[in-house]
């Protein structure tokens, strides 16, 4: 099962890799026999689907997240095993989804008017205040 992120990027079921183990929660004395957490690989240091640009721009977002190049999601919230590896599914697309998503370019703007005039009025009342702190001239 292919895992589509966007039109252009389709990740092959060939380069994703499954472990399951027995989860903890809800499920009574079934969660000890079955393997129903179900944890989802993918190298994507060595992934063919992603181009240069986007491979450096995965590395450097979510390299917390990175073992040798590995991402790993889990997910064990349901009972079922099959449930679970759709969830696993879903936070791979979201995490990358997210770690491409270009960068907002910061336009710098000047301040208004009237934020202008309530610095200048409030420097002035600190410097009356520290005025009236001041010993008074001897004369």
């Amino acid at each position: 099962m292919d895992l589509e992120i966007s039109p252009s990027l389709t990740i092959p079921a060939s380069e994703l890799s499954w472990r399951f183990s027995r989860s903890s929660g809800p499920g009574g004395q079934h969660v000890n026999t079955t393997d129903s957490r179900a944890e989802l690989l993918w190298n994507l240091a060595d992934s063919a689907v992603l181009t240069d640009e986007q491979r450096q721009l995965l590395l450097k977002r979510l390299g917390r997240r990175l073992v040798a190049g590995v991402i790993s999601v889990t997910a064990s919230e349901e009972r079922s095993q099959l449930r679970n590896r759709e969830l696993a599914l879903a936070k791979l697309a979201r995490l990358i989804t997210a770690g491409l998503v270009p960068e907002s370019v910061r336009r710098a703007s000047k301040p208004t008017r009237g934020s202008a005039r309530r610095h200048r009025v409030a420097k002035e009342q600190r410097s009356a205040t520290k005025q009236q702190r001041r010993r008074p001239a001897a004369e």
